[in-house]
């Protein structure tokens, strides 16, 4: 289970070494406009360059550079990613409480700068990240004003402390808005965020999925004309084979010879049916299936195979009342054969598990993901290829036959996959579920 932990934070590792990177960069032009921004403004007012609070604005700001620069060579080493994030995040908050202190607290304008840091948060991680900004985003501003207010620390600008000038119920106004402003941004970009990623995925998905689709293309017509060319030779093969075995003694060294030529005759004729079912999935037995009664019924038949009952567990994570419309066959063939693939990867015992899901209500997907051996890279570009196979026995139309007959339904397919952590593929299906009576 922590290899496909692993795998599947891979590609977040590396969106998290992006986002960073740019919010170093952001954050070093941040502290250049601080700067040069209070100089601007304390020579138009005609103030000292080095009276308060610029001089406070200055120590802060090459305290972000030099923060950032630290955080330039943290990134450079790219370790710990998750950890730098929620670092520097924690920071900013108190750095941002730091500006609100130097330029006036309750009258501060630089109260927005928690917003920016929720929704950054919210971009590294997640709706967790932004909720935890959030939070502490809240408890430093609320703590601020009530120590000032309290006369625990010293106003930093004003001349005569807060209470004098601000009643209490101004103090927990002003408090109670800052905090439901942090939470509602909180909320809001962790829904987008999300969605965001979902979104950014899918396309992954389907851009890759129509770059194999095109590729293929380029084969059918050749594909076909082969599948059909070899199917009348075969079908008289086979047919003057067993007229002859009728006048040949059984057991005979001939009655062997025969056998093997039939045994090989039906091997052809089926891979002669995978060729044509790659060219052209017929639909006309297409029908509206349930999701989850399919793959319980294939993983049940799966489990009862000898071959895998004794090392390969598999787990479930599905939601009810997902139908596709789909013909059960190819349905069952589609779940069958990415079982036993995942299956065949797996070196003594292991597990997979499956996932089905429905988000957004009008897509479902699929997930097959394993602990196995993994997909090397040299090889992982022509795993949908026709009669491209890795193994001593199989045609290498498996795959390709998959892809097509999802494809023919619309659907798409993809995979990620870690050499010597394991493999996950997705499938994602148009919903056909039936409306939900309110």
């Amino acid at each position: 289970m922590d290899n496909l932990v692993k795998a599947d934070s891979l590609e977040y590792n590396f969106d998290l070494y992006t986002h960073i990177k740019w919010i170093v960069l952001a954050r070093l032009v941040f502290a250049i406009v601080l700067i040069f921004s209070s100089l601007l403004f304390s020579t138009q007012v005609n103030l000292s360059i080095f009276s308060q609070p610029f001089l406070s604005l200055y120590n802060l700001a090459a305290l972000v550079l030099v923060l950032s620069t630290f955080y330039g060579f943290w990134l450079k080493q790219q370790k710990k990613m998750l950890v730098l994030a929620y670092f520097q995040i924690i920071v900013d908050t108190f750095l941002v409480t730091g500006i609100i202190f130097v330029t006036g607290s309750f009258d501060s304008v630089f109260t927005f700068l928690y917003l920016l840091v929720i929704i950054y948060a919210s971009m590294l991680l997640l709706q967790r990240g932004s909720f935890v900004t959030a939070t502490l985003s809240s408890l430093q501003y609320a703590l601020l004003i009530e120590l000032e207010y309290y006369q625990v620390i010293t106003p930093f600008m004003e001349q005569y402390p807060i209470f004098l000038t601000i009643n209490e119920n101004q103090i927990t106004y002003k408090i109670i808005i800052i905090i439901a402003a942090c939470f509602a941004v909180a909320i809001l970009s962790g829904i987008l965020s999300l969605q965001l990623k979902s979104a950014r995925q899918d396309l992954k998905i389907t851009q890759e999925h129509l770059k194999r689709v095109e590729k293929m293309s380029a084969m059918d017509e050749l594909i076909s004309g082969v599948a059909h060319e070899i199917k009348n030779p075969l079908a008289s093969l086979s047919g003057s084979i067993q007229l002859l075995k009728e006048d040949t003694k059984s057991g005979s060294y001939e009655d062997k010879l025969m056998q093997i030529i039939l045994r090989e005759t039906e091997r052809l004729k089926q891979i002669s049916n995978d060729i044509r079912l790659f060219a052209k999935p017929s639909k006309i037995n297409a029908s509206r299936v349930d999701m989850t009664c399919a793959i319980e019924d294939v993983v049940a038949l799966f489990l009862n195979t000898k071959k895998w009952k004794t090392r390969i567990q598999i787990f479930t994570k599905m939601e009810k009342n997902l139908f596709v419309t789909i013909d059960p066959v190819h349905l069952k063939q589609i779940l069958w054969n990415l079982i036993k693939n995942a299956a065949e990867s797996i070196r003594n015992k292991g597990k997979i598990i499956i996932s089905l899901n429905s988000p957004r209500n009008k897509r479902i997907y699929l997930t097959i993901r394993d602990n196995g051996l993994g997909i090397e890279p040299e090889k992982a570009n022509h795993i949908f290829d026709p009669f491209y196979t890795t193994k001593l026995e199989g045609t290498g139309l498996g795959l390709s036959i998959i892809h097509r007959i999802i494809d023919s339904y619309g659907g798409v397919i993809d995979f990620e996959s870690i050499p010597g952590r394991g493999t996950l593929f997705t499938i994602i299906f148009k919903n056909t579920s039936p409306p939900m009576i309110q």
